[in-house]
């Protein structure tokens, strides 16, 4: 149901440079940009992220409680993809792992800004 997701940046090419490495790991690509926004996806009729200069010319802040999850296939792709955040300069909000018994898997960091993403996948409960 996600068309696109939109994170505000006070630095776009530094918050650009960031996703295009992050996001590289899942086949994502640049395909929308202009001077105040960049958008990746895995093709361009499947959901998107993208980073914005807020159009109201403020500051971009974070959301308090807002959060973007992007769906992986497998476990091993949620440690990979935290990982590499991590190495990008991301900050740590929860370590990959099983969360409730349902074989929900995620691993939660804050982006360059301080959004709160995770990546996640649905695994089979051992």
């Amino acid at each position: 149901m996600i068309g696109y997701v939109t994170l505000g940046t006070n630095d776009l090419e530094k918050s650009t440079a960031f996703y295009d490495k992050l996001l590289a790991e899942i086949g994502a690509t640049r395909f929308m940009q202009d001077d105040t926004f960049v958008a990746w996806a895995t093709a361009p009729e499947q959901p998107s992220v993208a980073v914005i200069k807020p159009f109201d010319g403020n500051a971009a802040t974070v959301g308090n409680g807002v959060m973007v999850a992007l769906f992986v296939e497998k476990p091993e792709q949620v440690d990979a993809l935290y990982a590499k955040a991590i190495e990008l300069g991301a900050t740590d909000e929860g370590q990959p792992g099983p969360r409730g018994s349902d074989g929900f898997y995620a691993g939660y960091f804050r982006d360059l800004d301080g959004n709160k993403l995770n990546f996640f996948s649905m695994v089979a409960p051992s």
